[in-house]
């Protein structure tokens, strides 16, 4: 393999503008300038960690709005790299992933400009294809930018990404799966050597996916969209963010069919064009506020929302005992006042994180299940300190302190903040006691300030 790898022997010689792999190191006056070191050195700093202070027992009544959707977003930007041109994206989420995102792109020499949610991407200033290790480490999304510029430029370096600690998440569905489509890949030094033999050019083929992997789809998806001939993608997954980037793409001017189905079929095009293009609400986002409504007994109005997406737990809310309903067609109302729904909530089936218990919840866990007790159980909430280890079970630990008596401190805000605009501000204006406090000023478990 290693013989047979050089991205030199393959650079298209019809394209004499084609980007480098390591161009901003290889040439050597244009790499001195400071601009270009920028470039490539561009790494989202974060603001140092900070503890989410949750004081329980407050009601929440009002109405929310919903941001664009993480998944959607991070997955879009990638794809931004496929099309020639200026992409404008509406409703972009502000988080610390969009910017780890955009780092990326800065890295390879793509021009980003942000303005109050809307970002426009210009790639034809694009000088590398190797993105920034350091921003790529960061995020598990920092591999969809693989699939773009392997399908592009017929070549790519990409540094294996980061993300979650939930466990191993290997990218062996995105390597066998372009290596359908005709590229040669090596794993070295811990980054993802690609390039396409077919003339610097992917070729349309056939990949079964053990599983549903929502980064594997979208990843494959984006590469087919400009390999030569026909692809089919089978055992794909589903999701409505799959749906999102195969209709940015579609605006871009690519034939994708199947989206949101277990079958892709993919007829690839010689060029794409920067499209503008909204991204869809988050409906995890908005399930969370549904969730907070619910673990409060309150009532509140979420909008804007596909409510087609909200499914799954509408049905598991309203198992429960909450009352939803839809006011207008982007808006949910959700009720848990127990003078509305005529009592109190019913137990259901969930997954949840063991951090729950030093708030004072009784969880037994069988293998892969877990029972929960509630209240009538002695299972009663009271503040205590937790640490947020993901991005998800972080919200469920705010959600959580909201409902306990006392006070909650949770560490770990940077997951949360990976994947949630200004959460503790958006429960803030619903009525809950939440504020933000760096780690020099909270001392003491249960939250002491």
């Amino acid at each position: 393999m290693a013989l047979l790898f050089n991205p030199q022997n393959h650079i298209s010689q019809s394209n004499p503008e084609k980007p480098y792999i390591n161009f901003l190191r290889r040439t050597s006056a244009f790499a001195q300038s400071s601009h270009v070191q920028n470039l490539q050195t561009h790494v989202e700093k974060l603001a140092p960690d900070h503890k989410l202070v949750v004081v329980g027992g407050s009601k929440l009544s009002g109405h929310v709005n919903i941001s664009g959707s993480k998944n959607s977003a991070l997955a879009v930007l990638a794809g931004t790299l496929c099309c020639s041109g200026t992409s404008k994206l509406h409703n972009m989420p502000n988080l610390s992933d969009t910017r780890t995102m955009v780092s990326i792109l800065r890295s390879l020499g793509v021009r980003v400009q942000v303005s109050n949610g809307e970002m426009t991407v210009d790639t034809d200033g694009l000088c590398s294809l190797e993105p920034c290790s350091d921003a790529v480490g960061k995020i598990r999304a920092g591999l969809f930018v693989l699939g773009p510029l392997l399908t592009r430029f017929g070549e790519a370096v990409v540094a294996l990404p980061g993300g979650c600690d939930i466990g191993a998440r290997p990218v062996d569905l995105y390597i066998r799966g372009l290596r359908a489509l005709g590229a040669i890949i090596e794993l070295r030094n811990g980054k993802v050597h690609a390039c396409a033999v077919n003339g610097g050019k992917l070729v349309g083929g056939r990949f079964h996916l053990d599983y549903p992997s929502v980064g594997a789809t979208e990843t494959l998806m984006m590469a087919a969209s400009m390999a030569d001939g026909m692809t089919v993608l089978t055992n794909v997954a589903q999701e409505p963010e799959v749906v999102d980037l195969a209709h940015f793409l579609i605006r871009s001017g690519a034939h994708v069919e199947g989206a949101g189905s277990g079958k892709l079929v993919i007829n690839g095009r010689n060029q794409l064009h920067g499209p503008e293009f909204t991204i869809m609400p988050d409906r995890i986002e908005a399930g969370t506020f549904m969730v907070a409504a619910a673990i409060t007994r309150s009532h509140i109005s979420i909008s804007p929302v596909i409510p087609l997406h909200l499914l799954c737990l509408v049905d598991k809310l309203s198992a429960a005992g909450c009352k939803i309903m839809q006011s207008t067609p982007n808006t949910l109302e959700v009720s848990a006042l127990p003078a509305k729904i005529g009592g109190d909530l019913q137990g259901f089936d969930v997954k949840t994180v063991r951090e729950l218990q030093k708030l004072g919840a009784k969880i037994h866990l069988y293998g892969n299940n877990a029972l929960i007790h509630g209240k009538e159980q002695g299972s009663d909430l009271s503040g205590s300190q937790v640490v947020a280890t993901d991005l998800r079970s972080g919200a469920s630990l705010v959600l959580a302190g909201m409902a306990a008596e006392g006070i909650t401190v949770i560490d770990g805000v940077t997951h949360i903040d990976r994947g949630y605009e200004n959460l503790e501000m958006k429960l803030r204006c619903l009525g809950a006691d939440i504020r933000r406090h760096p780690f020099s000023i909270v001392t003491g478990t249960g939250g002491t300030i």
